[in-house]
């Protein structure tokens, strides 16, 4: 929800320490981060000896259903044969899964969408500063801008839905109390212009809610 990195590597380092495995969720970050869009295990040079389980969904930036498990051959065996929630589910229908691959492929050669991406969330961050807007600091493409409580970040969102923009308000229990805030989430299908209005919009709304 802060568009910030966990610190996997000292993650792993303590898990090794303590003979635990650790386990990444990189929900957000695979097909974006990174230089392959590995995620951040190859954002930050790690193998599957510092972080033996990875999770990843299909859904965000694959732009497909499901999601997977990736480890060792003896993990992957133990999940099907004792897993219940593997156990009883049916598996993926054939397009997804194929479409998921196509996907893959895309997020493997097309490294094009990840620089348009890095540079839509710079674009973003100069110009919300322009307008007024503090953002948490992110240089990832989730941007927070904390408005404290849930009435103002309902506003807000209301405020920008009338101006033509869909940015949701982030509100306890999913942030601490007194963290609420709009969760601006760009993608490489963004243009220039609409990421200038966006900020445009987002400094109105802000200062309306200032004001009240």
């Amino acid at each position: 929800m802060d568009g910030d990195l966990a610190p996997v590597p000292e993650l792993a380092r303590c898990a090794r320490a303590h003979d635990a495995w650790l386990l990444v969720d990189d929900a957000h970050g695979l097909g974006v981060i990174g230089e392959q869009g590995g995620g951040v295990l190859e954002h930050f040079a790690l193998g599957s000896d510092a972080v033996p389980i990875l999770l990843g969904t299909l859904g965000k930036a694959f732009g497909s259903f499901g999601a997977f498990v990736a480890g060792s051959a003896a993990l992957i065996e133990l999940l099907i044969q004792k897993a219940r929630p593997y156990l009883y589910t049916t598996a993926l229908p054939e397009p997804v899964a194929a479409a998921s691959r196509a996907a893959l492929a895309l997020v493997r050669s097309e490294g094009w969408r990840r620089e348009r991406l890095r540079a839509l969330v710079r674009r973003f961050r100069e110009a919300a500063g322009a307008f007024g807007v503090s953002l948490l600091d992110s240089a990832t493409p989730i941007q927070p801008v904390l408005l404290g409580t849930p009435a103002a970040a309902l506003t807000a969102q209301r405020t920008l839905a009338a101006a033509g923009f869909w940015v949701v308000a982030i509100r306890p229990p999913t942030v601490p109390a007194g963290r609420a805030r709009l969760r601006v989430t760009l993608s490489a299908a963004h243009s220039e212009a609409q990421v200038e209005a966006l900020a445009q919009a987002l400094g109105h709304a802000c200062a309306g809610v200032r004001n009240a």
